[in-house]
């Protein structure tokens, strides 16, 4: 099995394949009867042993479990665990006497060691070591390892001494043997009635006063039986059946006032969460998790937040009775408290709490970190858009975002309230004039400016009659709304999007308003040599419009019809239903016939002057022509939603990524990474990286968090920017890193399987 180390290096640097504590040394000193030397053995095999070694010295370290002296069985199970977790298969070798360990008392006992002198070990040091200097070394090495063990030097003939838990390291010992091994798992699930009566008892009488902390009966076991207990009883009614009643009784007995009833708490939730508990038992661990929210520690409160927050889906109800708790959880200095409080209380939005909790999280909006201004803006909308009562609600809510917080809102966000206010007729006059006043106070947040001058140039008429009986009359006249679209312009704070805008604005003003165009003709003639492209190519085409073909500009910029909403949250429930997906296969595309309608604006007019008497029909509709050569913010129906791609799966951890080319920008290609969890541990740590091609450009967004729970838990999400101007074929390189049932997973792998219409 092995040879002496003949190396000439010191001891705990030998650089050789063996060195002197090699198996049959240890396998010499496991069974020769001399307590401290086996501790010691067992010790070095523990931390320094092999793979290889551990095979070898199993069937020694299994007979060393039934030993009598309690000193050494506690060092054979501690070395069992370890060699467990280097070399799972050993499941089997140590499965047996895990269930004769359980009858164990000696539970903080005092026990006497034989008299023993420890002068034939120093011997065998001085024997086998080669020079005086390496023997120092190792005698050095032995006697920190003997006060690790309480043995004084020169060691005495007698030690009485307190032998630790053989029952925490044979509880120990199980849940590692049943997180390895179904079938140590479905072996030790007959013992689940041992473990309820060992915590029972535990709860109730306890084995010594000497293990109490702070009047808390050996919490270290109690953690660790509870924690045995939520492995044996998760998708097993039965076993769960059986220890539903222990837990509610610990639930109800442990003492909250110091921190080790609060481990023992937290733990008994935990379970509780896990297993097939009742009803009545998982609204006494949510109403737990609530009182925590109301201890002084932080750490304390944002356990309680995170556990909330992976509840929230399953016992929802529950969780809504303490809402106002985790509202004021919004208002903690500690950054990562507020964050999670913030995702609880998004999580916890629906229809009947709507209009509450939005005049709360505005208030938080307004106030909060700017970190966390995205994330809160974001969640409003989302929200908004889900559970808003009216219309007129929705409204007023996503302007407040963009007056608090423009600046953080997401890049979908002008879009959707266009359409928004383009499909509610009836508030159109209300929408313009708060556009136009917030315009008025503040320029700064782009996207309000966006969306108030869309609105103005589509109902800047509407805004001059002055007819809205929702707001205070408000007296405009036409000289003020083109002073405040030049200002637009000319600001050094207007992004070209902006400025585009603005400029369309004017133009479409120009058929809105009964005065004179001169002034609206002369702001479009100075953008003619704008250094901007797009803003240029606009400027010209209607300076065209006023120049050559001013009998059909009226025609041209008339007014947006009404069009359907078409919002990230339906495109996810469409996902999500088959049926809805069967429909939109069913949608008919474009045909070739309308894509070639999409010409340029100046060739469709010289085409058009060419029969100046017949002009060609105008299309009103979303999808005409004319509209998409305007790039109005409403722009023509989005193409066929590309298909999902999953590109990686193992042990129950699934990544998906979905894709979305912006209509606007057809260059731009946002991905969307999403990990679920359906394994039965929780996936922590998790870090996604990513890399594209050099020709390409890369942003990438702060994912949505970095654990995934198990079961089917609340998934990560994580958002890809990919820049493609050339249209190059798309490849994507990632790297996940995680921890996954206790170790640590690394995956580097190439896509190269993504859809051609993401990049084509």
């Amino acid at each position: 099995m092995g040879t002496q180390c003949t190396g000439t290096g010191s001891w705990p640097n030998c650089s050789t394949s063996t060195c002197w504590a090699t198996p049959p040394t240890l396998d010499s000193d496991l069974s020769q009867g001399i307590q401290p030397v086996q501790g010691l053995a067992l010790c070095t095999l523990s931390t320094m042993g092999s793979a290889e070694m551990c095979r070898d010295l199993a069937p020694e370290v299994e007979k060393l479990l039934l030993q009598p002296s309690p000193y050494v069985r506690k060092k054979a199970i501690l070395t069992a665990v370890h060699m467990i977790r280097k070399v799972p298969e050993l499941s089997s070798v140590f499965l047996p006497p895990c269930v004769h360990l359980l009858h164990e008392r000696h539970h903080g006992k005092a026990v006497g060691l034989p008299i023993l002198c420890f002068s034939s070990v120093d011997r065998r040091i001085e024997n086998r070591m080669g020079t005086p200097a390496h023997r120092r070394r190792v005698a050095h090495t032995h006697r920190h390892t003997r006060n690790r063990l309480s043995c004084p030097w020169p060691p005495p003939f007698t030690s009485p001494t307190l032998t630790p838990g053989i029952l925490l390291g044979t509880i120990t010992l199980i849940t590692e043997l049943c997180e390895r091994s179904p079938a140590a798992l479905k072996h030790f699930r007959k013992v689940v009635p041992q473990l309820v009566q060992i915590l029972r008892t535990l709860v109730t009488t306890g084995y010594s006063t000497e293990h109490s902390i702070s009047g808390v009966s050996d919490p270290f076991l109690q953690v660790q039986i509870l924690r045995l207990l939520r492995i044996l009883g998760r998708n097993h009614e039965e076993s769960s059946e059986t220890m539903n009643d222990l837990l509610a009784q610990v639930a109800t007995n442990t003492d909250t006032s110091r921190n080790a009833g609060n481990a023992v708490l937290f733990e008994t939730v935990l379970t509780i969460m896990d297993i097939h508990s009742a009803a009545g038992l998982r609204v006494l661990a949510v109403n737990i998790l609530g009182r925590f929210l109301l201890n002084s520690d932080r750490n304390i409160r944002y356990v309680a937040l995170t556990s909330l927050l992976r509840l929230v889906q399953s016992d929802h109800s529950a969780v809504q009775r303490h809402r106002p708790t985790v509202v004021d959880c919004l208002q903690e200095t500690d950054a990562s408290l507020s964050r999670r409080a913030l995702e609880l209380s998004l999580a916890l939005v629906n229809s009947s709490n709507v209009r509450a909790m939005m005049q709360e999280l505005q208030a938080f909006l307004e106030s909060c970190p700017p970190d966390l201004r995205a994330d809160c803006a974001s969640g409003i909308l989302l929200a908004a858009e889900r559970f808003a009562p009216t219309k007129r609600w929705h409204i007023d809510t996503i302007l407040h975002v963009l007056t608090t917080a423009g600046t953080h809102v997401r890049d979908d966000a002008v879009a959707n309230l266009t359409q928004l206010i383009g499909g509610a007729q009836e508030l159109h006059a209300y929408s313009v004039r708060r556009l136009y006043n917030a315009l008025a106070e503040d320029i700064s947040q782009q996207p309000l400016v966006q969306v108030a001058a869309w609105c103005i140039g589509e109902y800047g008429d509407l805004l001059l009659e002055g007819n809205c009986e929702e707001i205070e009359p408000l007296q405009v006249d036409e000289e003020e709304v083109l002073a405040l679209l030049e200002k637009v312009l000319q600001s050094h704070m207007s992004l070209p999007a902006t400025r585009g805008y603005a400029l369309t604005a004017l133009m479409k003003l120009s058929t809105r308003l009964q005065g004179d165009n001169n002034r609206i003709r002369q702001v479009v003639s100075i953008y003619r040599s704008c250094l901007d492209v797009e803003l240029q190519q606009r400027a010209v085409e209607y300076d065209t419009l006023f120049r050559k073909y001013d009998h059909m500009r009226a025609a041209i910029l008339e007014k947006m019809p009404l069009v359907e909403r078409d919002g990230p949250q339906a495109d996810e429930e469409a996902k999500q239903s088959k049926e809805a997906a069967q429909l939109s296969e069913a949608a008919p595309a474009p045909t070739e016939s309308q894509a070639s309608q999409l010409l340029d604006l100046l060739d469709l007019l010289d085409r058009a002057s060419g029969d100046a008497q017949h002009p060609p029909p105008l299309d009103p509709s979303p999808g005409g022509a004319l509209v998409y050569l305007l790039d109005l913010p409403c722009a023509p129906p989005p193409p066929a939603p590309i298909p999902d791609l999953k590109v990686f799966e193992r042990e129950g951890v699934q990544l998906n990524l979905s894709f979305i080319r912006p209509p606007e920008n057809p260059a731009l290609l946002l991905i969307t990474i999403t990990a679920t969890n359906s394994s039965e541990g929780d996936v922590t740590n998790f870090i996604c990286q990513a890399a594209v091609p050099k020709s390409l450009q890369l942003q990438l967004q702060a994912p949505s968090g970095n654990t995934v729970p198990a079961r089917g838990g609340l998934p990560i999400t994580q958002l890809f920017r990919i820049l493609n101007p050339n249209k190059a074929p798309l490849r994507l390189k990632l790297r996940l890193t995680y921890n996954h049932f206790h170790q640590s997973v690394q995956e580097i792998f190439e896509v190269n399987n993504l859809p051609v219409e993401s990049w084509q």
